[in-house]
Order: structure tokens, then C-alpha cells, then sequence
């Protein structure tokens, strides 16, 4: 039960790093992108290959992941930005398909479906399960809480601040003299490295990647996250993640004891009810359990080093 619960955490703070990725592109700059699972698998397969077949250490394969996700991202989004929302998303979409199959497809460098196997952890090999899960959910928290920093600085920046108005109206950015296409494409970079790193971490853990298990449903769970628990705002994001994962595993001993559906309605009744629970808080929470907070927008005026006073017509 213990070691049940351990694995969940992980779960739970790797789709908390993801929801921070996308509240990065989608939260802050207001970019749609429903191709986050394929970030995912790029920073997965790149970390894997990396510490496989190189032979390389864990955190170098991490960082390969990343940087490989924001290399991908930055790519994409050169192609995507002139776009509108219901444009992006499709495209994104379309994005993350393609990854899959690649990977499906690509036996020489994917192993193709059988997938990558023996993805090493750290100290996996000495470790019991226990004590493996509680080392790695001490280090996945720890790259959250790195990451939740980072996030924070970029929100409450210079940077962030364009990003909000780029959100907001790319019209009035470009007006001011900023070019808005620019910084779309470091946000979309910046979260697709953070959410690879999620792949990466989640490929480490369970030391088996196939292309099977980098689905749209995945995306889905992280969208969800963010709207429950508050676009644009970073806390609602890890809390939204954690919400999501313990109604989807909780649904999984109660669905059982519902009687006459089967094991394929069962999977459909979890998703049902994980999205009625959205839906009711929406309803009365229309900004999610923590709304965004604005005082990262104000301004303050600078003070007067002079003493002297204003002028004043």
C-alpha cells in the first residue's frame, strides 16, 4: 500500500511538472497547444536513448530530453504562431500524432511498438522497491519545487508581463514596439523544455517507454489540471495535478462496486465523473480553485530619488 502510494505521488508531481509547462504556453502567453504528450515522448526517447544506448548518466539524459523538447518546440512554433487558436490546436495535435507514429515507425532508433526497455533509475539496481519510490518521489519533488521557481520568475518578469499582454491583445504588443512572434516562440520553447523534462522523468521512473503510452488523453489530464485548478496561476496548476490524479485513481476502487457495467464502461464512468467534478467546480469556481493572481502585472512607479514633487497641471 505504502509503495501504492509513493508511485502515486510520482505520478502525480510528473503531471504537476507538465501542467507547469503548459501554464507557461497556454496561462501566460495564451498559446493553445494540445501537443503536449508529444513533448513529452521527445524528451522520454531522447533520455532514454541517451542513457541506453551512450551509456551516458541520468542527468545528462535529462538534460538531452530538454533540450531536445525545446529545440522541437521552438521548431513548431516558428510554423505555428501566425496562427489562431482553433488552428493551433489542430496543428499541435497533429504534431503529437506524428511524434507517435515516428516512434511506431522508426524501429532502428524506437525499437519501434516493443518500445525501450532496461531505462535505467538511480540506484535502482540497489534500492528495494520501497526505498526506490521514496528516493524518486524526494527527487521529482525537488526538480518541481526548481521548476515552480523558475516558473514563478518568468511570471513575475519583464518577460511574463509581455507574454500576459501578448495574451491579452498581440495587436497592443506590437504597437508598443515588441515583437510578439519572437516571444511566442521562446514561451512555446520554454515549455515544451519543462515539459520534457516531465517525459524524461516519467521514462527514468517506470524504465519502460512505448509509443502506446504517450496518448491525447494525456494532454487532456494536464488541460484539465491547469482549468481546475487556475490558468495562469502556478499553485493552481500543481494543485489541479494532484487533484486530477487522486480522482482518477480513488474512481479506481469505486467503479468496481458500481454493478452491472463492465471493465470498458468502468474506464468511461472514471472519465465521466472526473469531468462532471470539473464541470461542478467551473461552475462555481469560473477561475478554478485558485485563480490567477494580477499583482504580477501592476507596475510600481519609481520613486522620486530627487525629493522633489511631480508636476502637476
Amino acid at each position: 500500500m505504502v509503495i501504492y502510494l509513493l508511485s502515486i505521488s510520482v505520478v502525480a508531481t510528473i503531471y504537476a511538472v507538465m501542467a507547469l509547462g503548459l501554464n507557461v504556453m497556454w496561462g501566460t502567453a495564451g498559446l493553445v497547444n494540445l501537443g503536449l504528450v508529444g513533448s513529452a515522448a521527445v524528451g522520454a526517447y531522447t533520455s532514454a536513448l541517451v542513457t541506453t544506448r551512450m551509456g551516458l548518466p541520468i542527468p545528462v539524459g535529462l538534460l538531452a530530453g530538454v533540450l531536445a523538447a525545446v529545440l522541437i518546440g521552438a521548431l513548431l512554433s516558428l510554423v505555428t504562431t501566425r496562427l489562431k487558436d482553433n488552428y493551433l490546436a489542430i496543428v499541435t495535435l497533429g504534431f503529437a500524432e506524428t511524434i507517435r507514429i515516428v516512434a511506431s515507425n522508426e524501429i532502428w532508433l524506437t525499437n519501434g511498438t516493443d518500445g525501450i526497455s532496461g531505462i535505467p533509475g538511480p540506484l535502482r539496481a540497489v534500492l528495494t522497491p520501497l526505498q526506490f519510490n521514496a528516493l524518486y518521489l524526494a527527487i521529482v519533488v525537488c526538480l518541481l519545487g526548481l521548476v515552480y521557481v523558475v516558473c514563478q520568475r518568468i511570471l513575475y518578469s519583464p518577460f511574463g508581463r509581455v507574454l500576459h499582454a501578448i495574451r491579452d491583445d498581440d495587436v497592443v504588443v506590437g504597437v508598443a514596439g515588441k515583437n510578439g512572434r519572437v516571444f511566442k516562440v521562446q514561451a512555446f520553447a520554454i515549455g515544451s523544455g519543462i515539459v520534457g523534462l516531465a517525459g524524461g522523468l516519467y521514462a527514468h521512473y517506470t524504465s519502460f517507454i512505448a509509443p502506446d503510452l504517450f496518448v491525447p488523453l494525456i494532454t487532456l489530464y494536464v488541460k484539465l489540471s491547469l482549468l481546475l485548478g487556475g490558468v495562469g496561476n502556478n499553485r493552481g496548476a500543481v494543485v489541479g495535478a494532484a487533484i486530477v490524479i487522486v480522482v482518477l485513481e480513488s474512481t479506481r476502487f469505486l467503479v468496481p462496486l458500481i454493478p452491472y457495467i463492465s471493465p470498458t464502461q468502468g474506464a468511461a464512468m472514471r472519465e465521466i465523473i472526473l469531468s462532471a467534478g470539473l464541470l461542478i467546480v467551473l461552475r462555481f469556481r469560473l477561475k478554478g480553485l485558485v485563480p490567477e493572481a494580477h499583482d504580477h502585472l501592476t507596475v510600481r512607479p519609481q520613486q522620486n530619488t530627487a525629493g522633489l514633487r511631480p508636476a502637476t497641471t
